[in-house]
């Protein structure tokens, strides 16, 4: 792969905070649809396959073909059907994806302002009220954490933090689509 990667090569300390929180919380994806955002390495993706679940793993193009080579290395070839990998521009094209999504991840996703809008439109489309969303995210104010997770996203949906690693600054919130009133 010579394709410049930036931030997609890097596995996150947020990314294993999710995944020692699924392992913690004895997280169990068997039979379920999983969709996680921003991919980068597949690491949080792996282990939801890993784990039973029937996953998408998204990033932007330049990134997919990492995702499949950490893929191909990582999950045995009996279950490797239940990994998909597919290009995801938040805003963008995410009405090309289903509604019905049982759990939505997210690492270190947060940390451009100008796209927050976009990642709120594709969180409001992916999910539904039965929808489980975890983003873990280190709480850098300058890059807008603090904001999205306190201002911003509240509008939108219901959310708690549920595990955090203060010495760390990150955050693993619980999110779930507020119910919206009939009119």
């Amino acid at each position: 792969m010579n394709v410049p990667l930036g931030i997609s090569a890097i596995i996150w300390k947020s990314g294993k905070v999710l995944c020692r929180y699924f392992e913690k919380e004895q997280i169990n994806f068997a039979g379920k649809k999983v969709i996680e955002l921003g991919s980068g390495t597949g690491l949080v993706g792996i282990l939801a396959v890993l784990l039973g679940g029937d996953v998408t793993l998204t990033d932007q193009p330049n990134a997919l073909d990492q995702i499949e080579y950490n893929i191909a290395k990582n999950i045995p070839k009996n279950i490797i059907q239940r990994a998909k990998v597919s290009a995801l521009v938040w805003g963008k094209d995410h009405s090309q994806f289903p509604t019905d999504y049982d759990f939505i991840l997210g690492s270190d996703i947060i940390y451009k302002p100008l796209e927050f809008h976009l990642l709120i439109r594709t969180l409001q489309h992916l999910s539904n009220q039965s929808t489980v969303i975890y983003l873990c995210s280190k709480m850098r104010e300058y890059r807008g954490a603090i904001d999205f997770y306190e201002k911003l996203l509240p509008q939108y949906f219901d959310s708690k933090i549920v595990h955090s690693v203060p010495d760390e600054q990150i955050n693993l919130y619980k999110i779930t689509k507020k119910e919206m009133g009939v009119l």
